[in-house]
């Protein structure tokens, strides 16, 4: 069998192919930016063999196979589905989000939410990874530690449960390593991290493990919203990650054993993740 992998930049999508390839499984992996173009800034490196694909007509990366790993995007979800339908694909593994779940407040603001529908109509087996809040997310502070020597977020007691994106790869690769026709066709997974903790402590640990000084600038509401609509636009999504924000204030998140039961080993603590990272902090 052959797993196509799309959105070859992104650092999930490559840990599930280096995972699948260790497991002797054949990957194609696709990107739909050209090849022969600069990747944008903070994006990695275009792995060897990515091939590149029309996210509006992606026949031709999706020949041949029979299970993809697809990050969700509603725009391209109508397409997608009709050329697996027409290549034949078996399986569908979407890495989606916790906010896509029904019932939530943040569901009918999240993109997420609709290509889960679309992708959904598929004749194939579907299985939706749902995360929460992405420890990779601390990022960006290490970007603003180097360029403003502060980190400016709206929220500093927020409470989330981080989690590790090779947990979240993993758990990709088991349920591809498994196949179509397994326990996890028709399943959503709620992903989370092995515990609940303020934004606050997340920086802290930046110096307690990194030894690096965080020079913390809480914004106000309407501060961190002018602020972050500057980069993502000011319309509904960022209502929905602001409302997130400040309903998680003195709100420890809840926390799963979903990465355990599904990989066999406990999901990475955030500790980890710095020391996995810890040149974004140290350079």
């Amino acid at each position: 069998m052959t797993v196509v992998i799309l959105g070859a930049r992104g650092k999930i999508a490559q840990h599930v192919a280096t995972g699948l390839q260790a497991r002797e499984i054949p990957v194609r992996l696709g990107t739909r930016t050209g090849t022969g173009q600069p990747a944008r800034r903070g994006a990695s490196p275009l792995p060897d063999g990515a091939l590149e694909f029309d996210p509006a007509d992606p026949g031709s990366i999706l020949e041949g196979a029979e299970q993809v790993f697809l990050y969700a995007d509603p725009a391209t979800a109508p397409a997608f589905v009709a050329a697996a339908d027409q290549a034949g694909v078996k399986q569908v593994v979407l890495l989606s989000s916790a906010a896509s779940q029904a019932g939530t407040t943040d569901a009918a603001a999240d993109p997420h939410g609709t290509a889960e529908a679309i992708v959904a109509t598929g004749p194939y087996a579907t299985t939706f990874l749902q995360p929460g809040a992405f420890m990779s997310n601390a990022l960006f502070w290490g970007y603003s530690m180097r360029t403003t020597g502060e980190v400016r977020i709206p929220y500093l007691d927020a409470e989330e449960a981080p989690i590790h994106e090779r947990d979240i790869a993993d758990v990709a690769i088991e349920v591809l390593s498994a196949g179509p026709g397994a326990e996890h066709d028709g399943r959503g997974y709620e992903l989370t991290g092995p515990e609940s903790m303020t934004r606050r402590r997340q920086l802290e640990l930046i110096t307690e493990v990194l030894g690096v000084p965080v020079k913390m600038a809480e914004l106000t509401p309407a501060e961190g919203r002018a602020e972050l609509a500057a980069v993502m636009g000011d319309g509904p999504q960022l209502d929905s990650l602001m409302s997130y924000w400040a309903s998680r204030v003195g709100n420890p998140h809840p926390t799963n054993t979903n990465v355990t039961a599904l990989t066999g080993h406990p999901a990475r603590p955030f500790t980890t993740w710095l020391t996995d990272h810890a040149s974004t902090f140290t350079s």
